[in-house]
């Protein structure tokens, strides 16, 4: 990452906005009409969960409806380029996942800049993927997986190139020595449609999108992709205590909005998406899903941002993974 690219985005992140300048004329009230949130993926997907819950509390808070708009295609680039876009007043926010940092290593001629045409709002929540099984692949560890892809080719399922399900994969592969094919679906939904109807073998599913599966034993669960056991799968081990020691490939999701937006507006979707984030029961909902709601300044969004592009790039170029 140059130097003058970080210089700018934290310009962007940090500094009022130029629209933030008070007018002579007295603002409208915010919000006077419906808000739409866009998502990059499928519903029944992790970030369209997390966009309902959100968006639900907002209607009530505000009195004006916030509508789901689901974009699924390109791992999310289909919804960033429509918020990206947008008229920077607030009405148009953007669900984004790990796929939002990983894009711009997979497809160096996007039509937006992951950076510099948005603004960072808060984190929202962080979810292990779990490793999941067609019932019919022959493994019921990890070792076991291994051994058995050493003489048999197995294909994992995504929610679409440049996702946190692609890159958990291609990670996997990576630090296993073994050659996985990719399949990319267009959401979570068709993707784990995919795996139960055995046109692949298996996927690292977010755990709020997969675990109904593996509990009712349609799909095995072989491991969690945290450095920790989830608290929702107990029983689950982590892929590093399995045999890949350093192993690691969580899914993450924030709340940004298109560059420019007053900085007023910006303090204001934070705050009461922090509220929403922190209350007992939606935090006691998602916790039992395997979520771990988050929530942060839009400042620490920003430098958690860069972090996330610097790390990303880096495992993708050494990893030679390519958008399918």
């Amino acid at each position: 990452m140059k130097r003058k690219h970080r210089v700018v985005y934290l310009a962007v992140a940090l500094l009022p906005s130029m629209a933030a300048v008070v007018s002579a004329q007295p603002a409208a009230p915010y919000p006077n009409r419906p808000i739409r949130y866009v998502v990059g993926g499928s519903v029944g997907g992790g970030a369209d969960s997390l966009a309902r819950a959100i968006a639900q509390k907002l209607g009530e808070l505000w009195g004006h409806q916030v509508i789901v708009d689901n974009r699924p295609g390109g791992g999310g680039i289909v919804a960033s380029e429509i918020v990206a876009r947008s008229p920077p007043d607030g009405y148009t926010l953007l669900m984004a996942s790990t796929s939002h940092v990983t894009n711009p290593s997979l497809h160096p001629k996007l039509a937006y800049d992951a950076v510099t045409d948005f603004t960072p709002i808060s984190l929202i929540a962080t979810i292990p993927n779990i490793l999941a099984l067609h019932p019919s692949v022959a493994a019921d560890s990890v070792p076991a997986l291994l051994a058995l892809a050493k003489h048999k080719p197995l294909s994992f399922a995504s929610t679409g190139s440049g996702t946190s399900t692609h890159l958990a994969g291609v990670l996997f592969g990576y630090m296993t020595n073994t050659k996985l094919l990719h399949v990319p679906y267009k959401g979570a939904g068709p993707a784990i449609t995919g795996v139960m109807s055995a046109e692949t073998d298996m996927m690292f599913a977010t755990m709020l999108s997969i675990l109904p599966q593996v509990k009712s034993g349609t799909l095995r669960g072989l491991a969690v992709t945290g450095a920790r056991r989830s608290t929702a799968a107990p029983a689950l081990p982590t892929i590093s205590e399995s045999g890949v020691p350093g192993y690691e490939a969580n899914a993450w999701f924030a709340t940004f909005t298109t560059a420019g937006t007053p900085t007023a507006l910006i303090n204001r979707l934070n705050g009461e998406i922090v509220r929403i984030m922190t209350s007992v029961d939606l935090r006691t909902r998602l916790t039992a899903q395997g979520a771990e709601p988050l929530t942060s300044t839009p400042q620490a969004l920003a430098r958690y941002t860069l972090e996330e592009l610097q790390r990303w790039q880096r495992v993708i170029r050494e990893s030679g993974a390519r958008a399918d």
